[in-house]
This record gives C-alpha cells, structure tokens and sequence, in this order.
C-alpha cells in the first residue's frame, strides 16, 4: 500500500508545474500585446524611425496641459492629437547631414494639397545649390497620405514636418471644420436657427476658404514661437509654397541679400526670391530691388516677426480670407512706413499654380499641363548673381491692395477670428524672452 501510494505523487506535481508554465505564457503574450498596442501609432500615419515613440511625446511647452483650457480651443478629435504629437519629433535625415550650417537659413515649404505640385517644387528644391546645409520645414493643412509620403521621400536634407491640428480639414463634423448645424451662403441665422457670422457682404464661413488663413497664421507662430528646431534662430527664414519653382541659385542669392539688406538696405523688412507681380521675370538690370513685399518666397528675420506677432489682432479681425492680402491691406500699412523687401533683378523663384489652393486634387492632371511644368533653367539661375557692388533702386507707389482695401470678405464668423487670435497666444504661457534687437 505504501508503494501503491508513493506512485500518482509524481504525476500530480508534474502537472501542477505544467499549468503553472501555461499560466506563465500567457501572462507574457498577454503583456506583449499591451506592449504592442502601447507603442503603436495610429494608422493613419505610416511608421518612420523616429515614430516609435511617438505615444510618450509631450509637447514642449510650460503648462501644455492646461493651456487648452486656458484658450478655449476647440475640442480635438484623435487625428488633431495625434498631429499635434507628430509635431514633436526630431527631424528626418538627421543620420546623413547630422550638422546644420552656423549661418544656414531654415526654409518653410506650406503645403495644402495638391500632389502633383508639391512633386514639382521638392524636385526643384533638391537641385538647390547649399540645400543641404539646412533645414526644411514642411507645414501641412492638416493630413494627408499622398502629401506625407511624398515628404518623407526627401533625402537631399534634415526634414521636418508639422502638421496643423486645428485645420478644418482635420474636424470632419465639428468647428473649425463643418457643424451640423452651421448656417451655409446667404442663411439668416435668426430664421434658420443656425450657427454663425455673416461677412461684410453677407455670406457665411467656408471652412475650406478659412483654411488658408488659419494655416499660415498658425504656422508662423508654430515656426516662430513654438519649435525647438528654431528657437535660438535669429536669421531669415524663408517661406515658399508647393506651387514656388525654385531656382538652383535661391538659397546662395538669398544668404547674400540677407547679409547685405542692413548695410544697403536698413528700410527693408525683408529679402524675397522674386518680384512682387508674380508675372515678371526681374528686370535683368545691374541693380538691386526694394519693393513691396511679394508672397513667392519671402524671408523675414525673428526682429520682423515679432513686430508682425503685435499686429495680431489687426490679422485676425480683417474680414479677408487671404492671409496675404489681409497683411497688405492692414498689418503692414500699420507699422507706420513703406514695408520693402529687397530682391535681385533677376528672379529665382517662380510661382506655376494654374489654379487654387483647394482644387486639382480630384483630377491628377487638372492643374498641370500634362503632369508637369516647362520652366526654362539657363546657367544664370545656376550661379549667384548677386552684386554687392550694385545699387539699391526703390519702387514706390507700386499697384496692389494698399490701405483703405476692405476685403473680399469670407472671414466675419466671430469664431474664426477668435481662434486665430488664440493662435497668437498658444506659445507664450512662458515667454519670458527678450526680443531679438539685431537686423540678421
């Protein structure tokens, strides 16, 4: 009976330690798929190398977890998070041009979404002389996939792209997108018991128009106030857009005016690529160019956005829908003189669009004749062509939308405007800082 009773034992503990190896396996893969889900990015986003972490991202700033409240921005929908938590990572290509140069100008590509032109302009960016040197920064309307791959394709430099997490076109049925119950065109707001501001000439908010504002005013103080990568910058960023063809010679042109404008040009704000009428080619003289600031790639130094930065509220109360000519017609005649950039004779960079912001994206071949663009490249646009030995003529009293210019409107709902002001404060809870007094 002994023996008979000695035998199961073996058995019994073999079984036990059995459940106990079971229990533990599970127990692991259960935790690795924690740790999976954990460390995963949303799909709407294909994975890049610095996207791994992307889940334990914090934006940089003092009180970020208030500052929402604090503004009473809209709520954000999980793809507006998401964006805001993209915007944290460190730029790409960092592995193959690990130094940016001391005297490099950061330049800003904005980009809404038109494919076919944002192929065109970053194939023109790449065969820019000194390109390499710096680093650039790609501003998006919000998301979109075809946009993003073509960015992360970029290898000829650091590459950094934020994305705009209150873009109308990130809230598909809320504000600052479209609201169920938004009034539309012409409604009367007291009959059809709808939500919403007429502007100037009666008509109502069109989030795909605002859009456009409200990307560049949020970009500016994002590229300004509100990234690591540019904080300590005191020199000229230049601001182009994917329908900005850039000559190989923009970037050496554009280090040279930046240096000369203070000595040759004290009264200029800014130093820009190409005429202010989008038409011309330049004058082909021996001779530099102050003139009116024109919106194909233009440059501006910390000193000159923070003059703009105090202009906020003249931005965002002018019913105008174009940032550009909302800055012509109000926030530049407010500083109190003529606002000139100075420029080549010759230009090095030429606007293609051939139609809107928000159209071409539905045909591919819409808004390009034939997928592409004839945009003659001699060897002048090779080489700087620069002078420092040239002298300054001005152009005053130029055409265009001046002071006293009312607005095409599109822009009078009280929450728009009140959004784009608080775009003007989101980055400084802390800002402590002095002003920069030097005129890089």
């Amino acid at each position: 009976m002994a023996a008979n009773c000695k035998n199961p034992r073996p058995k019994a503990g073999a079984y036990r330690r059995f459940l106990s190896l079971v229990f533990v396996t599970l127990v692991g893969v259960l935790l690795l798929v924690v740790l999976l889900r954990t460390n995963s990015v949303s799909n709407f986003v294909s994975r890049s190398p610095n996207e791994s972490s992307v889940k334990d991202l914090r934006p940089r700033y003092n009180n970020y977890s208030d500052y929402r409240l604090i503004l009473n921005l809209p709520k954000q929908s999980g793809l507006s998070i998401q964006l805001e938590k993209l915007n944290q990572l460190r730029p790409r290509n960092t592995d193959l041009y690990p130094k940016l140069a001391k005297n490099h100008i950061t330049i800003v590509l904005y980009v809404h979404n038109r494919p076919q032109y944002l192929k065109v302009v970053v194939e023109s960016l790449s065969k820019v002389v000194g390109i390499s040197e710096t680093l650039l920064i790609v501003s998006h309307d919000g998301y979109f996939e075809e946009m993003n791959k073509i960015v992360e394709g970029i290898k000829f430099c650091q590459v950094k792209q934020i994305f705009a997490p209150y873009s109308p076109h990130v809230f598909p049925d809320s504000f600052p997108g479209v609201s169920p119950n938004d009034c539309k065109d012409k409604d009367d707001a007291a009959k059809k018991h709808c939500v919403g501001n007429p502007d100037q000439y009666g008509n109502h908010r069109s989030p795909k128009i605002v859009s456009l504002k409200h990307h560049w005013w949020w970009m500016m103080n994002t590229v300004w106030d509100g990234l690591k990568e540019t904080e300590g910058h005191t020199g000229h960023i230049l601001f182009i857009e994917e329908d900005h063809f850039i000559f190989p010679n923009a970037y050496r042109n554009l280090q040279k005016l930046a240096t000369l404008k203070p000595k040759i040009c004290p009264d200029c704000y800014a130093a820009n690529l190409a005429p202010s009428d989008v038409n011309s080619r330049g004058e082909n003289s021996d001779s530099l160019i102050a003139e009116r600031m024109g919106n194909v790639g233009y440059s501006f130094n910390r000193t000159v956005w923070r003059k703009i930065h105090t202009k906020a509220r003249e931005f965002c109360l002018f019913d105008e829908y174009n940032w550009d000519i909302t800055m012509w017609a109000t926030v530049y005649p407010s500083f109190g003189r003529p606002v000139y950039t100075l420029r080549g004779p010759k230009t090095s960079a030429v606007h293609f669009g051939k139609c809107g912001l928000h159209q071409g994206h539905g045909d591919k071949g819409a808004c390009i004749d034939n997928g592409a663009v004839n945009i003659a490249v001699e060897d002048v646009d090779k080489v700087v062509n620069i002078n420092s030995k040239w002298e300054v003529r001005f152009f005053e009293n130029q055409p265009g939308y001046k002071a006293g210019f009312k607005g095409w409107g599109g822009w009078g709902d009280e929450r728009d405007r009140a959004l784009c002001l608080k775009f003007a404060e989101m980055h400084h809870f802390k800002s402590t800082d002095s002003v920069p007094s030097s005129d890089d």
